[in-house]
């Protein structure tokens, strides 16, 4: 079953196709392949959802193919049913899951009882469509990503996790600026430094994130504020570099809004561009329904 559920499971030329590919559907989006005519897709979600839900629906709707959305209060999933009985039976309705939870281990789980292809729109651990939008994006503002230096600025999360994963793939270097307590418990691939200054140092690419993500309400972020990304520290970078961000932002707290703001940020275009690249995942995962790009 083609899933799209950990980078690390990917090797550089599947995952260079599929970007390949959401250029190449970008430059169409005025009039779009009708590539998922009759497929349909269902959402399930058990957070909050702003770009994943709107880029997923308009994607799938864009490319013929029709959504049907579902919290997890709307399913019997994590209920009295099991999560074998539910993947089996979604399996006969719909022609791929994409699902949004926090549980990374119930959503493979999942996907080892589905019988059609199930796409990660987020755990707790991993962020792969967001990850591949900021490629994207990357690409365009800069050409290859390979060889390029990305600088992350926080909090350890599952975009951090997904953005090294993809560097040892794809052949950038990715170094994190974090608190000394964060990084003693990062993963030891994870180059990581509590030095901003050296962490941003001819970097092609400064990457932020919230501190406080969804479910960490009254979490303390005094330790952050040096890891801020504003003006002075976006002047360690190369004259060319640019900023992005995979939203929503805590304004102003991760990034200053002189940053936020400024002709080097991308966070628009990075967030238009989930739109695309899923466009390009949904179509490589549903090739054995004879899609084709």
């Amino acid at each position: 079953m083609r899933n799209f559920i950990n980078l690390s499971e990917f090797d550089k030329q599947t995952l260079s196709t599929i970007l390949k590919h959401a250029h190449e559907l970008k430059a169409q989006k005025f009039a779009p392949p009708q590539l998922l005519k009759g497929l349909t897709l269902a959402m399930m979600f058990d957070k909050l959802s702003t770009r994943t839900r709107m880029s997923f629906e308009v994607a799938m709707k864009q490319l013929g193919g029709h959504t049907v959305v579902l919290s997890m209060n709307d399913t019997q999933l994590g209920g009295a049913e099991s999560i074998e009985s539910t993947a089996q039976v979604m399996s006969r309705y719909v022609d791929a899951i994409m699902i949004r939870m926090s549980d990374h281990t119930k959503m493979e789980e999942l996907a080892h009882h589905a019988s059609v292809p199930i796409v990660n729109g987020m755990t707790d651990i991993s962020h792969p469509c967001q990850i591949m939008a900021s490629v994207m994006t990357i690409e365009e503002k800069l050409g290859s990503v390979e060889g390029k230096k990305i600088a992350w600025f926080g909090d350890y999360n599952n975009v951090t996790q997904s953005y090294m994963d993809i560097s040892k793939i794809l052949n950038f270097e990715f170094i994190a600026a974090m608190p000394e307590d964060i990084a003693q418990n990062a993963p030891d691939k994870l180059f990581v430094t509590s030095d901003v200054n050296a962490a941003a140092k001819d970097a092609d690419v400064i990457v932020t994130d919230t501190w406080v993500s969804l479910g960490q309400d009254g979490k303390a972020i005094e330790k952050f504020w040096p890891y801020q990304v504003n003006a002075a520290l976006m002047a360690q970078a190369k004259d060319n570099a640019i900023f992005t961000h995979c939203l929503p932002m805590h304004e102003w707290e991760e990034v200053s809004e002189d940053v936020a703001k400024s002709s080097a940020s991308v966070i628009y275009d990075e967030a238009e561009n989930r739109l695309h690249i899923q466009k390009a995942i949904l179509a490589w995962c549903l090739a054995d329904a004879g899609v084709k790009i």
